[in-house]
């Protein structure tokens, strides 16, 4: 026959009255807690969640449109109203992002991205070469105010490519397009004072009209307004660069 065994366990965490006696003499180790599993705690639902104004600014542009047909927003006006109004705001931000950079052209790209370059946009155009220090040095300057001024274009184009058999010592040459037709151009660095800098740029473009826009100031502000702009960076650059020299005196 078989020899069977039988090994009874009792709930887990009972113990007993033997045990607990030896347990307060010292001969067993106190008595493990009980296991509790933790509380169930449901997953969060969006949809129950509070439609206030920092749930607007957490959607993205295309959840902002599907939220066009939610009957939640049409109880509440104001999360209607700032809905748009955020849409809005990400339409025109993707606007102003378009540029940034200077972007290379070549002939064959002329008449499209210069000439027919919409009416509200500004288009600066450097006639370049390579190997040229004079060109290395307005190029740095143009690449700094392309980012700072996304709304305005920036392009630059190999000065034969844009016109035949140009003369090296006019380079660089800066021309100015607005709604077709050249505005200004200026030719050789020495137009930029003595030493060219992005200030010094913004300002000789900005001299009679509003060339550069940074696409927060409206679509047109005036020149007087983007000129005060510059010269408030020029002043804030100059005070930041004096603040960092005084502090690497202080730390030598």
């Amino acid at each position: 026959m078989g020899d069977y065994h039988f090994v009874y366990k009792d709930l887990e965490g009972a113990s007993t009255q033997w045990d607990d006696i030896q347990r307060k003499l010292g001969n067993l180790p106190p008595k493990p807690p009980v296991f509790k599993p933790p509380a169930f705690t449901p997953a969060p639902d969006e949809s129950s969640a509070p439609k206030d104004k920092s749930w607007i600014d957490n959607k993205t542009e295309d959840e902002l449109e599907d939220l066009q047909d939610d009957p939640d927003l049409d109880d509440d006006r104001f999360l209607e109203d700032y809905r748009k109004k955020r849409l809005a705001e990400m339409r025109e931000a993707a606007k102003v992002a378009k540029f940034g950079s200077v972007i290379p052209i070549t002939g064959s790209d002329f008449v499209r991205e210069v000439s027919q370059a919409p009416s509200d946009v500004w288009v600066v155009v450097i006639l370049y070469k390579d190997g040229i220090p004079e060109c290395t040095l307005l190029m740095r300057c143009l690449e700094e105010l392309a980012t700072k001024y996304p709304a305005t274009k920036f392009v630059k184009i190999i000065s034969t490519d844009c016109i035949p058999n140009y003369p090296d010592r006019n380079l660089p040459t800066l021309l100015v397009y607005n709604n077709g037709a050249v505005k200004a151009n200026h030719v050789g660095i020495h137009t930029f004072g003595r030493r060219c800098t992005p200030e010094g740029v913004a300002l000789v473009l900005c001299n009679s009209d509003p060339v550069l826009n940074d696409g927060l100031s409206g679509s047109d502000p005036s020149s007087k307004a983007v000129i005060d702009g510059v010269r408030r960076s020029f002043l804030e650059k100059v005070v930041k660069a004096h603040e960092d020299d005084d502090d690497g005196f202080s730390s030598d």
